[in-house]
């Protein structure tokens, strides 16, 4: 435990290539069915060409998202911040002072503009801002040695299916080596179908929130960075939409500043706001069933209730990790701990992987 902690990077890099392996396994085997004449390719360039495409896509991805980020964020750097705040001010004292029940009540002597000043120099120590280039220099020499090394060790994971099992087995004791081999295989089958369905809904938010929002008026553009971030924020249990719904609309505030608020704009959000509530309806009813429950064979309730509990522990990145551990831990507590009743409740579907 020590060393996985003092080696954390390198742990890290080596749990990414597992999950790459593991959503990349099916597309090597594929290859190596494929036969050209008499010709058939070697375990060694399948798994080649598989890492060779994963990047291809991955890189593909960001190089079309990328320009669409770039002008988005041009676009909203023009933006005088002043005239925002002076643009939602009066719809924010109508909305308080209907809240108070008297329409003539004065929020308070500052302007809201003041507020607004005052709580962001609370929170933002502008004198930091001099060290961002160096941040941003250090943060790409990790990026690209964390490329390079995930690369090499994905490469050797997907050719050798069964080199992070064998890894694993040497360090466990010899009585319990056929308990782990089939601990192993039941987290692969379990984490392969959890990680390629999470892929399969973030690809499928996206999508339907930049129909959505195509349909209501929002530019494509526009739209295809709202629906990015909607479908990144959604890796985020139950927290991550209302997240990505927060910035959709605050775009959507921005790119209408110059319109009439009342007339053009809020109803525009409020349309806004419906395709998110209906993409979120159609998620929770299709997509987080079949990712969160059938792909890890565990109760909803269940699954809820241990989000909750690693949101607690962890914050944001509890929430990400906790079906992962969760399905771990069943796996483990139903091969040692089998004697013990709520062990056998929370694991009696796993009795049903192939």
């Amino acid at each position: 435990m020590f060393l996985i902690w003092y080696f954390s990077s390198i742990v890290t890099y080596i749990l990414i290539s597992a999950v790459l392996s593991l959503t990349g396994r099916p597309v090597v085997r594929f290859l190596q069915k494929i036969r050209i004449w008499k010709i058939r390719f070697s375990r060694s360039f399948s798994a080649f060409l598989t890492l060779i495409l994963m990047w291809f896509l991955f890189i593909g991805f960001f190089r079309f998202m990328i320009p669409l980020l770039v002008n988005e964020f041009e676009q909203l750097s023009t933006i005088d911040f002043k005239t925002v705040i002076e643009e939602i001010e009066e719809p924010v004292r109508q909305i308080m002072s209907f809240a108070n029940h008297n329409p003539n009540v004065e929020i308070n002597d500052q302007t809201f503009l003041e507020i607004v000043k005052e709580q962001l120099s609370r929170k933002v120590d502008f004198s930091q801002l001099s060290d961002v280039f160096g941040f941003m220099a250090n943060t790409l020499g990790e990026i690209l040695v964390a490329f390079f090394s995930v690369s090499f060790i994905t490469f050797f994971f997907l050719n050798d299916e069964n080199m992070f099992k064998e890894s694993i087995l040497l360090i466990i004791p010899t009585d319990y080596e056929q308990k782990v081999k089939k601990i192993l295989h039941s987290v692969y089958y379990l984490l392969r179908r959890y990680f390629i369905g999470l892929m399969f809904e973030i690809l499928m938010v996206m999508a339907l929130v930049t129909l959505g929002l195509t349909i209501v008026g929002i530019g494509f553009q526009h739209a295809v960075v709202i629906g990015l971030f909607c479908g990144l924020f959604n890796i985020i249990p139950y927290l991550g939409p209302w997240m990505g719904a927060l910035i959709g609309l605050l775009i959507g505030i921005a790119i209408n500043l110059h319109t009439d608020f009342m007339e053009h704009t809020l109803p525009l959000l409020g349309l806004m706001a419906l395709v998110f509530a209906v993409v979120q309806v159609i998620d929770n009813v299709l997509f987080q069933p079949l990712i969160y429950s059938n792909s890890v064979k565990a109760h909803p309730m269940e699954i809820f209730l241990v989000i909750m509990v690693a949101g607690s522990v962890a914050g944001i990145i509890g929430m990400i990790l906790a079906i992962p551990a969760y399905t771990i831990l069943r796996v483990v507590a139903k091969e040692f701990f089998t004697n013990m009743k709520v062990v056998r409740k929370i694991t009696e579907n796993l009795d049903k992987i192939e």
